[in-house]
């Protein structure tokens, strides 16, 4: 019974190391998407400049 019980720690110690670099792994992993994402809207966001327009009304010239 001793064996088992030391081999229980021993596997209940690999489990949490390994339990804990997935999820640090999980949560970096997510903090670059939100970048990525974060970069990737400002593209999505863009409004082109309609100045040289020959139709073009600005607002602030009312």
């Amino acid at each position: 019974m001793d064996k088992v019980k030391k081999i229980a720690k021993i596997v209940a110690i690999i489990v949490a190391v390994a339990a804990a670099i997935a999820g640090i792994y999980i949560a970096v992993t997510k903090i670059i998407e939100k970048k990525k994402a974060k970069n990737a809207d400002d593209r999505e966001n863009f409004v082109s400049c309609s100045c040289f327009d020959a139709d073009f009304i600005s607002e602030t010239a009312a």
